[in-house]
């Protein structure tokens, strides 16, 4: 969302808003409620143009199905809203239809819930093609159930989606047909974009380097790392969600192998169930990968909570338990000495984990020469009979680096090579 048209005032201010997170006392699964809060304002400061006046957590035995809170702890919030002079209210937690229209009606302010909060910040860090559309198609499928306020942002060049407010913007009735009608102009164009998409794969895989993809939990630090190897400048804040339209580079690894390393979209707990499916096209670099590098804050108090969420959506989204995975333990830098070397001694004693500082650089090298090694270990070992005139293939092998040893006869050259299944495929197709 854009500062001049979106969240912000009519003049030019920020949007105060609160942030509410709801604690269902009776849910076993529930999140510890400091750092639920702690991120959720986090979520709320990654939106320009809102200022978070106030946040706390709400203890709730029940769900009341219309208000979400009881009677007395509702007016006890709409005080406590009224006092800040708040214009919006984050609710850190799914809401009703029926929820947010009555809330907005007893509270005199706009309400939002995880689910939109998220989809605005999405939209606001979209910059691909692929990545709007996704964006305003997982937008429709949630408006699609509930009043919609401007919905004409398909229309914008830029800016947001138009839950928290913006210039001449009223409060309708959806109107399910035009909505409809939205999506499905929108798939037809997604569409397009996935089909160019997949030329693109297809082109490198003529060229087929392995793809290493970098995933963790939003803020974990991926696009920090990917910078380091990359050499790259991409947006690498201390902001949830600062990275969203996947990022390629090639990056030379020390013995001289050619990678393509993938910086994607961070994940999150209660992830919109409309971004999982509208983001899978996006994330095709992380189904296709020869290695998976998980990025994880270790500093965080909630790593390993963090990690499970991870993990869940990787195998929403149908990553292979086969695929190679090294845990790379980040943000260093943030611990104490004591905790630093406890880190890296438990990291130590795993062949699959590397403790890091992407900030600061700090065992950088030694997890290129562990991605190195693991590469290396997903190839296999094959002699090829290359003849005197197919010499484009004996100079793409040797371009490949995957030649170990020549020998040359009267019908040609014998081959021995070290290659991957992808290298192997491509060679089949030259």
């Amino acid at each position: 969302m854009s500062t001049d048209e979106g969240a912000g005032g009519p003049d030019g201010e920020d949007t105060r808003a609160f942030v509410l997170h709801p604690e269902i006392m009776n849910n076993r699964d529930r999140r510890p409620s400091g750092p639920a809060l702690e991120e959720a304002v986090s979520l709320a400061a990654a939106l320009p143009g809102l200022s978070v006046e106030g946040a706390e957590v709400v203890p709730l035995r029940t769900v009341h199905p219309g208000h979400l809170f009881g009677t007395g702890k509702m007016e006890e919030l709409r005080l406590r809203i009224k006092a800040a002079d708040v214009e919006l209210v984050l609710i850190d937690g799914p809401v009703s239809p029926v929820q947010q229209r009555n809330l907005e009606k007893e509270w005199k302010v706009k309400i939002l819930d995880r689910t939109g909060l998220i989809l605005e910040i999405f939209a606001d860090r979209a910059r691909t093609r692929e990545g709007v559309l996704q964006v305003e198609l997982a937008a429709l499928s949630y408006q699609r159930t509930r009043l919609v306020r401007a919905w004409t942002h398909l229309e914008r060049q830029r800016g947001g989606l138009g839950f928290v407010g913006g210039p001449g913007e009223t409060q309708i009735e959806a109107d399910r047909r035009a909505i409809d009608e939205a999506i499905t102009r929108i798939r037809r164009q997604l569409e397009k974009v996935t089909r160019t998409r997949a030329l693109h794969r297809a082109s490198r895989a003529k060229v087929p380097f392995p793809v290493v993809a970098l995933v963790g939990y939003t803020n974990a630090g991926k696009s920090t790392l990917f910078n380091r190897l990359t050499g790259a400048d991409v947006l690498a804040k201390d902001m949830l969600f600062a990275t969203l339209d996947p990022t390629m580079r090639g990056v030379t690894l020390e013995t001289g192998q050619k990678i393509i390393l993938s910086d994607t979209v961070g994940f999150i707990s209660d992830l919109p169930t409309q971004l999982v499916a509208a983001f899978r096209a996006t994330l095709e670099e992380v189904l296709e990968a020869d290695l998976i590098l998980h990025v994880r804050d270790i500093s965080h108090g909630e790593t390993e909570a963090q990690k499970q969420d991870v993990v869940a959506i990787m195998n929403t989204l149908g990553v292979s338990e086969e695929t190679p995975l090294i845990e790379v333990w980040n943000k260093l830098d943030r611990m104490d000495d004591a905790a630093r070397e406890a880190t890296e001694t438990i990291a130590a004693r795993s062949d699959d984990v590397m403790a890091i500082s992407a900030l600061s650089g700090h065992g950088v090298s030694d997890l290129v020469h562990v991605v190195t090694e693991a590469l290396d270990g997903v190839r296999g070992a094959e002699t090829l009979r290359v003849g005197f005139d197919e010499g484009r293939r004996r100079a793409w092998l040797f371009d490949q680096q995957v030649v170990t040893e020549e020998r040359q006869d009267e019908d040609g050259w014998s081959l021995d090579v070290e290659w991957t299944a992808r290298q192997r495929a491509a060679y089949g197709r030259l």
